[in-house]
């Protein structure tokens, strides 16, 4: 549950009513920094401290929920405040992405115990993929000295529009032979334990949200600039994924009408001037164009990667900041866009085109400025992910959490 809707009712409250209430107490307890007393609890939630002392004495008893440290002294005693605990079980969260494969195994208070960041081939096909997916989850159990029983919720995202009911992908353009493959299904028939499959756009903005940049934000813009760009829709607390589970695909927004072919088969799209593939390509025709750049040395033309334009770009290379630049103005159009049609609090912007930081960032804020309407833009701030790279696969950690949680309260 990510929006923590707070509602007064008088006791007595019904069994469903109580495990409502104590699915709002482990969101603040989750999600306030430091921890919680009883008492503030008591005080958000709007019940008496009865009430909250019974619903936490439960949590407590079942291993849900640990006494932390005491809180500073106003008047009176001091504070007992609370904390999830972390032995509680693991979780893991992977990142599939079009060229490269992150994932995080954590505690149940989302502390990083192990971290691996692959290349990967998403355009092979998916029965491949899932296998070397399955055997870097096995590797870190290993690494671990883990055992399947250990892991109690696992969180995947993947680069195209997810089919919430079904976890699968829908058409993703950047996936081939992936549509209405039974990702969900496969993995759980591997692992036999609860798997959740979201977009990874909108895990970077539940990652974001809950442990970076946007914490505590209710309007939340997360855009991803990989090989793909996405954009995860945080609005009024809630993930936004639209009818079919593809809001956010901004990188299909056109762009230039007459521009390049992009992979969904239009041209001039967002992704075909700005994203990973993009900027790779700039890169490359610039180097057969004999400009001056450090790109030159690399054996290969072919072989450029938008990493390597990023990582020229750091190191004050003129082509490849130029690269950069003008993906930030492209990308600042659609963000300003987005910005004017809702009026998000904060812009994130992450993925591994991001970690460029402000050679990206700066031209972005400046298009952002020059087209939003200006009350929207005078409220906005434009950030880049704390999170760096760790973004969606926390975001992965964030959504097993929830699943998990949401069942626990039910049991």
């Amino acid at each position: 549950m990510l929006e923590v809707q707070i509602r007064l009712y008088s006791p007595p409250f019904d069994f469903a009513l109580r495990n409502y209430h104590k699915r709002v107490c482990l969101d603040l307890i989750l999600f306030t920094p430091g921890g919680i007393s009883r008492a503030e609890l008591a005080r958000q939630i709007g019940l008496t401290r009865s009430a909250i002392t019974t619903i936490v004495n439960d949590m407590v008893e079942s291993g849900l929920v640990r006494e932390a440290e005491d809180g500073p002294v106003t008047i009176g005693r001091r504070p007992v405040l609370l904390e999830i605990n972390p032995s509680r079980g693991y979780l893991v969260g992977v990142d599939i992405g079009a060229t490269h494969l992150c994932l995080l195994v954590t505690d149940f208070a989302s502390h990083v115990k192990y971290e691996i960041e692959k290349p990967f081939d998403i355009s092979l096909p998916p029965a491949m993929c899932l296998e070397q997916v399955d055997q870097h989850f096995r590797n870190a159990l290993a690494e671990l000295h883990l055992s399947l029983e250990d892991v109690v919720g696992i969180g995947i995202g993947v680069p195209g529009p997810v089919v919430q009911d079904e976890g699968t992908v829908s058409y993703p353009p950047i996936m081939p032979g992936w549509d209405q493959y039974p990702i969900r299904k496969n993995l759980f028939n591997l692992w036999q334990r609860p798997v959740t499959v979201n977009n990874d756009a909108e895990l970077g903005a539940l990652g974001e949200w809950a442990h970076g940049a946007g914490r505590g934000e209710r309007n939340l813009l997360y855009i991803k600039v990989g090989t793909g760009i996405g954009a995860g829709l945080l609005l009024d607390g809630r993930i936004y994924r639209g009818a079919s589970g593809s809001a956010g695909e901004i990188g299909h927004i056109t762009i230039i009408s007459d521009g390049p072919l992009c992979t969904c088969g239009n041209y001039g799209c967002l992704e075909a001037v700005a994203g990973g593939y993009a900027i790779a390509r700039q890169a490359q025709e610039a180097v057969r164009l004999g400009r001056r750049t450090q790109l030159a040395a690399i054996e290969s033309v072919e072989r450029i990667t938008a990493r390597d334009v990023a990582s020229a770009a750091r190191r004050g290379d003129l082509v490849a900041q130029q690269i950069i630049m003008e993906a930030g103005n492209q990308l600042g159009i659609a963000i300003a866009s987005l910005i004017n049609m809702f009026n998000p609090g904060m812009v994130v912007v992450g993925g591994g085109v991001a970690q460029v930081g402000d050679l990206l960032l700066q031209p972005i804020r400046q298009v952002v400025q020059q087209r939003s309407l200006h009350s929207a833009a005078q409220v906005v701030r434009i950030n880049t992910a704390l999170l760096g790279r760790r973004s969606s696969s926390m975001g992965a950690v964030v959504q097993a959490l929830n699943t998990v949680l949401d069942q626990l309260v039910q049991d």
